[in-house]
């Protein structure tokens, strides 16, 4: 009755006179954000530009945390379903079944962001976007994440991906409900000595033929958010990598969206020796296309002054914030937030037909192996293999 009730306080709210135009639904997205945008001050786009969106009370915008985790359920937000690992749910080798568990996913994720907009909750991990899938490829088992990607196979890291952004967000790019966003660009996984945080020297031709494809499937399956990996691939870091994020991403494959980084991945471009100090590496993550960063705050720091000096020109600002006011948009963020349904929390979590899925998932994710004749092994083989481990030796 409450959702309800304040749904309708939005239809009413939308039925009244627009304040700006930008508060104007009748007006296409790109005449909305260009309308915004001249209303905002260089500080408050800049804002704009921070996981941890900063909210305008003049105009009315309220504050937005894009930072949300659904890797295998709707983490961090209290009680909901829970699906295997993704290493275990690509074991499934079955996307439709992916998609279903991504659509279970979807829908107890608006459920919690309903009812923290009933209360008036603008906090980290009740937002509609989230930072998944991750779709990294990873050929060494010593790399830290394998348990959030779908493995080694280039062809089913994409049907997975997929199918994840699909669940998310929709079969189609018009039933968009929620933002994925594809993760990490890109060769993350292929870190040298299965490091995380490292370097990677991964070929144009490599990249192309086993790295890129999973993320240009998601991009053309309508992903809205991508972001950056740690890693940097032949000296560049991915966050200020130019040709990644800009020629590629948005030249070659027509990406509309935003790009974040990773934690704090702006500033890591110090650590990687490619950025003199915090405002250098805001300038590079800039001038290579990158809408937001997350967490360290590099950007709110030092953007203003990169504007002032001419070091990155207001016109780029505006860029790089309009691609995110778009997504905002998308989202019905300005507009009415129960858009895409009025989803009632006490009704969608937890409940019995999702907890079937999940057990029909992890059993599907069982793989047994094609015993080759080694297994099992004798009794008296493995008697002397236990006491070699323990030192034990018996002489003839």
């Amino acid at each position: 009755v409450i959702l309800m009730a304040a749904a309708l306080a939005y239809a009413t709210l939308a039925a009244q006179e627009p304040k700006f135009p930008f508060n104007n639904p009748d007006l296409s997205i790109e005449q909305r954000t260009a309308d915004l945008l001249e209303r905002l001050t260089l500080e408050e786009k800049v804002g704009m530009m921070m996981n941890g969106s900063t909210g305008v009370e003049r105009l009315g915008i309220p504050d937005y945390n894009w930072w949300n985790e659904a890797l295998h359920g709707v983490a961090r937000a209290g009680i909901a379903t829970v699906f295997p690992q993704a290493i275990g749910m690509a074991a499934t080798f079955d996307p439709e079944e992916h998609l279903r568990t991504f659509t279970v996913i979807s829908d107890e994720a608006r459920a919690k962001y309903n009812e923290a907009i009933r209360n008036g909750e603008h906090k980290q991990y009740y937002g509609l976007s989230f930072w998944t899938p991750n779709i990294n490829i990873f050929r060494d088992p010593r790399w830290g994440r394998i348990a959030e990607g779908s493995g080694e196979d280039t062809y089913l890291d994409t049907q997975m991906g997929v199918a994840m952004v699909k669940g998310y967000q929709g079969e189609t790019i018009d039933q968009t409900s929620m933002a994925a966003c594809v993760k990490h660009f890109v060769a993350y996984g292929a870190a040298e000595g299965g490091r995380d945080y490292n370097s990677t020297g991964v070929s144009e031709r490599t990249l192309r033929n086993v790295y890129l494809p999973p993320f240009e499937a998601c991009v053309k399956a309508g992903a809205m958010t991508l972001m950056t990996s740690f890693n940097d691939n032949d000296g560049i870091p991915s966050t200020g990598n130019g040709f990644l994020v800009n020629d590629v991403l948005r030249g070659e494959w027509g990406f509309k969206g935003f790009v974040v980084s990773d934690w704090a991945a702006v500033h890591e471009m110090v650590a990687h020796g490619t950025s003199a100090d915090g405002k250098d590496a805001a300038m590079q993550g800039m001038l290579a296309h990158l809408n937001m960063d997350m967490a360290h705050g590099d950007y709110i720091t030092y953007g203003e002054e990169l504007v002032k000096e001419g070091k990155v020109s207001e016109r780029t600002i505006n860029e790089l914030c309009r691609e995110v006011l778009a997504v905002k948009y998308r989202l019905g963020l300005f507009d009415n937030p129960f858009k895409y349904g009025c989803h009632n929390h006490d009704e969608v979590m937890y409940r019995p037909e999702n907890l079937q899925v999940a057990r029909e998932v992890a059993a599907k994710s069982m793989v047994l192996l094609s015993n080759n004749g080694v297994l099992p092994l004798a009794a008296a083989e493995t008697q002397e293999v236990q006491e070699a481990a323990h030192g034990v030796v018996k002489h003839s």
